[in-house]
């Protein structure tokens, strides 16, 4: 049984990290075909692709009348995104910053964030909560694939770039060709995360771990392996544009589209939770706004930034699994992460605003 399972969790890795190879080739090519920049792919194919696990989750949940589901789905996948996937995939290769994530849709995906919250503010996201959301995501997308084309020139030299070092797919393939590593990419990752998934909740369990713990480790990790397994990959291959782009475009899909098609499909709207507000909200919101110090310090997230992201996650986690199995070390962990994240806050804020101040003397001393 055990080999059986071990063999289970090599295929699910596997498949994860072949399937994150097709993806990023296929989306770096369509980018260079189309004269479309790699953040824009990034932003669009790349990050709404690996969020299909999140939508066909969260909608099902939301038609067998269990929105609630939806809601901890899009939060938690979030929040692994930012703190986990985007400090892992800095710890592999450190993570540069295109300018626009910085002035557009960082700052865009703030503020769908913080509408999402006022709508979960009355108890529930409703009908008309979930259309507007959705018209959002519609809006997003056309302004920015429109924006992407405004500067063809430049992002077409900047996407052959990218390009140039990867084997396997080039922008000459015929388009067929370029949407089926796009596609194979796709499915391999939902396949793989579902297996791996499976074989470690699977070992979990048979190790002992309760069922509660592995709901908020293994499975809430689970939908978001697509994401972590291409923004790594991403990362590795020099794609940082790509890497970035998947992670802020997933989020704002899992805003705008996920929890939007929930709240149309569920008869009753998505019910949010007091405790969900108390927790889960902040922690979602402080993950998105530290992510604008961070990336106005040299336009990059650095390896120790990234370390220190994922170190929060893996507290939060922590904090979840204590608070769940009733342990009495919750009165502690709690206190002492309230007290550590501002002062990470500061920090980051600080270098931020250090990295602001060079990059306005860059712009206004005069060229040499």
């Amino acid at each position: 049984m055990t080999l059986w399972i071990l063999l289970r969790l090599l295929a699910g890795v596997v498949a994860l990290v072949v399937g994150a190879e097709f993806l990023v080739r296929g989306a770096a090519s369509i980018a260079t075909r189309f004269g479309i920049s790699p953040v824009a792919v990034g932003l669009t194919v790349v990050a709404f692709g690996t969020s299909a696990p999140e939508l066909a989750v969260s909608v099902g949940a939301a038609v067998t009348g269990e929105a609630d589901v939806a809601l901890g789905n899009v939060i938690g996948s979030n929040i692994v995104n930012i703190l986990f996937i985007l400090g892992v995939s800095a710890v592999f290769g450190g993570l540069t910053i295109a300018s626009r994530l910085v002035r557009l849709d960082l700052p865009l995906l703030l503020g769908a964030t913080l509408v999402v919250l006022l709508m979960s503010l009355d108890g529930s996201v409703g009908r008309l909560d979930g259309a507007v959301l959705v018209a959002g995501i519609i809006v997003y997308t056309v302004w920015l694939l429109r924006q992407s084309r405004r500067e063809s020139a430049a992002m077409a030299a900047e996407a052959e770039e990218a390009v140039a070092g990867i084997e396997g797919a080039s922008a000459d393939d015929p388009l067929p060709g370029l949407l089926a590593y796009v596609v194979g990419g796709l499915v391999l990752l939902v396949v793989g995360a579902q297996v791996f998934v499976g074989a470690a909740t699977e070992f979990a369990v048979n190790a002992g771990v309760s069922k509660t713990v592995v709901g908020l480790t293994i499975v809430a990790v689970g939908t978001s392996l697509p994401e972590l397994a291409t923004s790594v990959i991403a990362a590795w291959r020099g794609e940082r544009d790509i890497a970035v782009g998947n992670v802020l475009g997933s989020n704002m899909f899992n805003l705008l589209c996920v929890l939007g098609a929930s709240g149309l499909f569920a008869a009753r709207g998505v019910a949010v939770d007091d405790a969900v507000l108390r927790l889960d909200y902040p922690v979602m919101i402080a993950a998105t706004v530290v992510l604008l110090p961070i990336f106005w310090n040299g336009f990059a997230i650095k390896r120790w930034e990234g370390i220190l992201l994922a170190m929060f996650y893996v507290v939060y986690v922590l904090f979840l699994v204590l608070d769940a199995t009733d342990h009495s070390a919750t009165g502690w962990v709690g206190p002492l992460a309230l007290v550590a994240a501002p002062l990470v806050l500061l920090a980051f804020t600080a270098t931020g605003v250090q990295g602001w101040r060079r990059h306005r003397r860059a712009q206004t001393s005069p060229s040499t």
